[in-house]
């Protein structure tokens, strides 16, 4: 008898462990507290080494050795990954290993001040879980680039480290000396920009602060849950915008938001470029479709801030305590951080003839 009962509490004791090992494993995140701080990596200067790498798509050699002769010309050194170049499954720049390889060396080498994407498009989910948060915040230095690099983002910010979503690499090359390349050159060198935003139709008036985060939004979304989940906090301003996707995907991906209880965490929304999206619906736009969302938590909603993938792409803060401030005439859109405050109206910026938006699309990848 005594043995029989042993064996039954052994059994017992296997189904419990497994139900809490299944439990574990499916119930989701519920601290909501646990964005931490983000520290501000040091501003450049002039003979600072700054990293080029690839962690999505592949980039042609040619735009990579454009954008180094246009970080030379800022008084920067350029210092190329040792797998940029390479071309994996005829789309993506190298293999896992490989692309996980060079934002390694990129991070760890203290030598390198700041790292450069050379371009989106996909595959910066496959790299969520091969570096720890540790390594992401170990020796803080501003990273830069958006569409699918809106993943990294993410993971810099729960890691506590600030990054810069702006232009990259093959945008770079196709100018350098267009609006929104200087002012990412000029926020990297420590020139922070206080935007003043036109009124929009869809505004929605209000003051808010909060740590901004996000970015493109079908990247974003799917992060949820990850140690790439920026949305980890109770004071957020959310950032998105998306290119040549449907409206009904942009509602469908703003609704896992949503239902995850993202808005309720939010302090405010910032809607950038929805460039070749969709208008199947009868919405006046796709702001107008989501402001329906919006407006029921009470919160500021500023739109139309010209970053995203369109021609012009301002850069943002992405970890830093922002506020926007938004009225009947306008907004604005200010980083509450160290550094010599310039203001910007972006009425006044107009895009580079060199680079249409049909060719950025195409370089960034997420239009293929």
């Amino acid at each position: 008898m005594r043995r029989l009962a042993l064996v039954i509490l052994f059994i017992a004791t296997v189904f419990a462990v497994a139900s809490c090992e299944r439990e574990e494993f499916i119930t989701p995140i519920k601290d909501h507290h646990a964005l931490p701080h983000c520290v501000k990596p040091n501003y450049l200067k002039e003979g600072d080494r700054v990293a080029l790498i690839s962690p999505s798509y592949f980039t042609p050699m040619e735009n990579v050795e454009k954008t180094a002769d246009v970080l030379r010309s800022w008084g920067l050194v350029p210092v190329i990954g040792p797998n940029v170049g390479k071309l994996y499954a005829g789309k993506y720049a190298g293999t896992v290993e490989e692309r996980v390889s060079d934002i390694r060396w990129a991070l760890n080498d203290t030598s390198i001040k700041a790292i450069i994407c050379n371009r989106g498009g996909y595959g910066t989910i496959q790299l969520i879980d091969q570096l720890s948060l540790g390594e992401w915040g170990a020796h803080p230095k501003w990273l830069v680039g958006f569409s699918d690099i809106t993943t990294l983002h993410g993971l810099l910010t729960r890691a506590g480290v600030m990054s810069i979503h702006g232009t990259m690499s093959s945008f770079l090359a196709a100018d350098g000396t267009d609006t929104t390349s200087t002012l990412m050159r000029d926020l990297l060198m420590g020139r922070v920009p206080r935007y003043e935003v036109p009124a929009h139709p869809q505004n929605i008036e209000g003051r808010a602060s909060g740590i901004l985060v996000g970015g493109n939004l079908c990247t974003f979304a799917p992060n949820l849950g990850t140690q790439a989940d920026a949305t980890l906090g109770r004071n957020l301003i959310l950032f998105i915008e998306e290119v040549g996707e449907s409206m009904h995907n942009i509602d469908r991906q703003f609704n896992i938001l949503a239902m995850n209880g993202v808005l309720d965490r939010c302090k405010g929304v910032v809607l950038g470029e929805f460039d070749g999206c969709g208008s199947e619906f009868s919405y006046e736009s796709i702001e107008a479709m989501l402001r329906q969302y919006i407006e029921k938590y009470n919160i500021p909603l500023l739109c139309g801030f010209p970053a995203g993938h369109g021609d012009v792409n301002l850069p943002l803060v992405m970890g830093a305590p922002v506020t926007i401030d938004v009225r009947g005439d306008g907004a604005t859109l200010q980083f509450d951080i160290v550094g010599q405050q310039q203001a910007v109206n972006t009425t006044n910026i107009t895009a580079p003839v060199s680079s249409p938006v049909a060719t950025r699309m195409i370089l960034a990848g997420k239009s293929e």
